[in-house]
C-alpha cells in the first residue's frame, strides 16, 4: 500500500511540475528573443539616428571612384605611338639633351653658357609661371637655336588633380604666355613629374600636342656629384635617347652639378660620334602649332 501511494505521489509531483519547466522555458527563450529584439532595434534606431543627423547637417553618401594612378611611359607610348614619345629613331647617332622647370635665373643662364660652348641645341620644356618672370632668358634660348616646350603653368601633379579642366587651363596659361614671348604657339608637352593617364594624353592629343617623355634620366635633381650624374647619361647613352635633365629648381634646390656634368657629358658623347640634336629634329616632328 505505501508503494502505491509513493509512486503516486511521483507521478502527480511530474505532470505537475512538467507545465511550469515548459512555462518557465518559453519564458526564457522569450526572454532572449526579446533582448535581440532589443539589440536589432538599437542598431536600427543608430542607424536612422545617425541618418537623420547626416540629413540635418546636409551630409550625403557619395560614391567614391578610386583615385587615378600614373600610367607607365612606355605603356602610353605603344597606346598613342602618334603622338607620345619617349626616344627617336635608333639607325642614327643622334640624341636630344632636354631641360625642365626653367628658366631659372640662378642656373639657365650658365646652362646655356655651356651649350654654346659646344654648340650644342637642346630643347627646354618650360614653366609658364616661370617664362613671365624671366622672359629675357626663355628670348635667349630661342635666339641661342634652342627649342622651346610647355611643360605647365606651375607644375602641378595632373595625375593627382585628376581633371581635364586643370591641364587644359595650365597647358594654355603657359602656351599665351610662351607666344607672348617667343611669337609661337609650342607643339611639344612635357608632363611634371612624367605623370600621365589615358584620358590625359588624349585631351594633350585634342589640343594639337605631342607628349616628348624621356628614356635617359639623369636624376640630377637629386644633386648627386657631377660625375655621378653624368655617368647615369653616358652609360646609358644609345642612338635616339631622349635625356632628361633639368635647368630650374626650387627656392631650396642647386643645380649647379648639373652644369658641372655636361662639361662631361657633351665632350664625352661628341668624341663617340654622337650628335647632339633637338626633339623636333630627332623626332621628325614640328614643334609649333
Amino acid at each position: 500500500m505505501k508503494e502505491r501511494i509513493v509512486k503516486w505521489l511521483l507521478v502527480t509531483g511530474f505532470i505537475f511540475c512538467l507545465p511550469i519547466t515548459i512555462i518557465m522555458s518559453v519564458y526564457a527563450n522569450e526572454g532572449h528573443l526579446a533582448d535581440g529584439a532589443r539589440q536589432w532595434l538599437k542598431a536600427d534606431l543608430q542607424v536612422n539616428a545617425e541618418q537623420d543627423l547626416s540629413d540635418h547637417i546636409g551630409v550625403t553618401k557619395i560614391s567614391v571612384r578610386d583615385p587615378e594612378q600614373p600610367v607607365d611611359l612606355r605603356i602610353l607610348q605603344q597606346r598613342y605611338p602618334e603622338m607620345f614619345f619617349l626616344q627617336g629613331p635608333t639607325d642614327q647617332k643622334r640624341i636630344a639633351l632636354t631641360f625642365d622647370d626653367g628658366p631659372d635665373p640662378r642656373f639657365s643662364n650658365d646652362v646655356l653658357d655651356v651649350l654654346k660652348q659646344y654648340n650644342v641645341p637642346a630643347t627646354f620644356f618650360v614653366l609658364g609661371s616661370k617664362a613671365v618672370a624671366n622672359p629675357e632668358i626663355v628670348k635667349r634660348m630661342q635666339n641661342e637655336g634652342h627649342v622651346i616646350g610647355n611643360h605647365t603653368y606651375a607644375h602641378p601633379n595632373l595625375v593627382e588633380e585628376a581633371d581635364l579642366g586643370t591641364l587644359e587651363r595650365e597647358v594654355t596659361r603657359t602656351e599665351d604666355a610662351l607666344n607672348e614671348i617667343i611669337g609661337y604657339r609650342t607643339k611639344l608637352f612635357r608632363p611634371p613629374y612624367g605623370f600621365l593617364y589615358n584620358e590625359l594624353v588624349e585631351k594633350l592629343g585634342k589640343m594639337n600636342y605631342n607628349v616628348i617623355a624621356w628614356d635617359i634620366d639623369s636624376l640630377d635633381w637629386q644633386e648627386d656629384p657631377p660625375e655621378v650624374i653624368a655617368s647615369r647619361v653616358v652609360d646609358n647613352i644609345h642612338p635616339g635617347a631622349i635625356i632628361l635633365m633639368h635647368d630650374g629648381a626650387e627656392s631650396t634646390g642647386d643645380r649647379t652639378n648639373t652644369i658641372l656634368s655636361l662639361q662631361q657629358i657633351i665632350p664625352k658623347l661628341q668624341e663617340q660620334g654622337y650628335e647632339f640634336v633637338t626633339v623636333p629634329e630627332l623626332l621628325g616632328i614640328p614643334f609649333e602649332k
